[in-house]
């Protein structure tokens, strides 16, 4: 239980790293991403039904979601941004019902079974029994996010994301190009979801139109949970929400699931407000 636990908590823990991306450089909570994480396993499972090998199948899926991504930044976030605070918000959780309702339209409203990818073959470590497919998932994962946190730490357009993540005025003054890092942060976070919606689909072998939303709101937990704007708050507030679930699926049962995760997220916020790897009272740096 503790491997799927893992295993569920990188997917939740992708996710929570591409609403980090959103929210501690842009102060955007981007409710699409969701939607970009069902496009990613739905998208994938239509190009495989009609025939086309499943790199193509994911190139394409991911292809579709950062289009789509530019498309949030464009009409809910570019032309928005100078009104409400809200207005942003609610326009892309408007972009999260159209995809759900597009797949809905094409695919139907049931759960369809994803085909498998890996040999169905399991390693034994001491009392663990680890699948391919987990093992690949895990390991990709965490390779994606370390090597995310390297780039935004080590090199020049990672400088300027956080610089930008610090103050967008003292940005602007340095000369940032901010109408092209934005949307190339719409991007980035678009693909980690979509990423994240493949490995859901792999692992678990099945995808509905419908996928992205408890997921979501998992992810947005793990951030919290984690620290606003911290990557590796996310990764730890990932890990822990997704072990929490499966713990608590396997001891109590599926019907507490929701409380024992949320249950988490309350007691974080009541004895650390700021998140586990948070700072109090300041502006999260990535």
């Amino acid at each position: 239980q503790i491997v799927n636990g893992l295993m569920l908590g990188a997917i939740y823990m992708l996710v929570a790293v591409a609403f980090t991306l959103a929210i501690g450089v842009l102060n955007f909570l981007n409710f699409s991403l969701p939607g970009l994480f069902m496009v990613g396993g739905m998208l994938s499972f239509g190009m495989m039904k009609i025939g086309w090998p499943w790199f193509l199948a994911f190139a394409v899926a991911l292809f579709a979601a950062a289009l789509v991504s530019l498309l949030v930044e464009r009409l809910a976030y570019r032309r928005m941004q100078n009104g409400d605070p809200e207005v942003p918000l609610v326009s892309s959780l408007g972009f999260l019902v159209l995809l759900e309702n597009l797949m809905l339209i094409h695919y139907g409203s049931d759960q369809q079974a994803f085909p498998a990818l890996l040999p169905d073959m399991n390693i034994r470590v001491g009392g663990l029994v680890i699948g391919m497919a987990q093992i690949a998932s895990l390991t990709v994962s965490l390779a994606l996010v370390v090597w995310l946190n390297r780039f935004l730490s080590a090199t020049n357009a990672g400088r300027r994301i956080r610089t930008v993540a610090e103050s967008r005025e003292t940005a602007l003054l340095m000369g940032i190009d901010m109408s092209r890092l934005v949307p190339q942060l719409f991007v980035a976070s678009a693909l980690l979801a979509a990423f994240a919606g493949i490995l859901f689909a792999v692992n678990y072998q099945q995808v509905s139109p419908f996928m992205g939303e408890g997921v979501g709101f998992k992810g947005v937990a793990a951030m919290i949970v984690g620290g606003m704007g911290s990557i590796w708050g996310a990764v730890l507030g990932g890990l822990l929400i997704g072990l929490a679930e499966v713990l608590s699926i396997s001891m109590i049962g599926a019907d507490v699931v929701n409380i024992t995760v949320y249950g988490l997220l309350l007691l974080i916020l009541i004895v650390r407000p700021q998140g586990l790897l948070g700072r109090p009272a300041t502006r999260e740096k990535l």
